[in-house]
């Protein structure tokens, strides 16, 4: 199928994970509330994009996506221990934002943003996990499409500001910076953002 750049999309759908054949819903999107987005940004899914942009205003869709379409296989390399200090505020740790199964972005060495899931808290350090909560799983979508049709200049101009000076850290960058000795400071610096603080859902890119 030919890429096709620049479309507007509006999408309700219902994220499922399939494990031996079970499914468990991870998370929807309502009539209210659609998931927005125009190809050929990366803002979804590349194979999501390209299940749902040859579809019509009012079509339904149901497929799955391997893990290896999706966001990847499991790395265990991708468990990191790092220094209590990163989550120190005016001399205290801050538990009030950092506590386990707590979902946090994150900042390189190369200034690039990544989420992490901290997984412990211990005295020497943070046990944190920087692979995506759906990195291993074969995900499974259904939903229908609101809208597809080009993109305004405009919508297009809004966008490319939006990532270039807003959100950009929406997506989930892996944390090459982080290595087991642990970030400096400088290298790895704390944001108090959650979970989709930015209204990234799991299918975004």
């Amino acid at each position: 199928m030919e890429q096709k750049n620049n479309r507007f999309m509006s999408v309700i759908y219902q994220l499922y994970t399939v494990t031996d054949g079970q499914k468990n819903l991870e998370e929807q999107t309502g009539e209210e509330k659609p998931f927005e987005f125009i190809t050929g940004f990366g803002i979804a899914l590349d194979a999501f994009e390209q299940k749902v942009m040859g579809l019509a205003k009012g079509d339904t869709f149901d497929f799955i996506l391997q893990p290896e379409d999706a966001f990847g296989n499991y790395e265990p390399q991708g468990m990191h221990k790092i220094d209590r200090g990163i989550f120190t505020i005016n001399g205290h740790f801050d538990h009030e934002n950092i506590y386990e199964g707590a979902v946090i972005t994150l900042m390189d060495n190369e200034d690039q943003h990544f989420m992490a899931k901290v997984i412990k808290i211990e005295e020497d350090g943070v046990t944190i996990d920087t692979n995506h909560p759906l990195a291993g799983k074969t995900l499974n979508f259904t939903g229908k499409v609101v809208e597809n049709r080009e993109a305004t200049e405009e919508e297009v101009q809004h966008l490319i500001k939006h990532l270039t000076g807003g959100c950009a850290g929406c997506g989930h960058h892996h944390g090459e910076g982080c290595d087991h000795e642990g970030c400096d400071h400088e290298g790895c610096d704390h944001h108090h953002e959650h979970g989709d603080g930015c209204g990234c859902g799991h299918c975004h890119h």
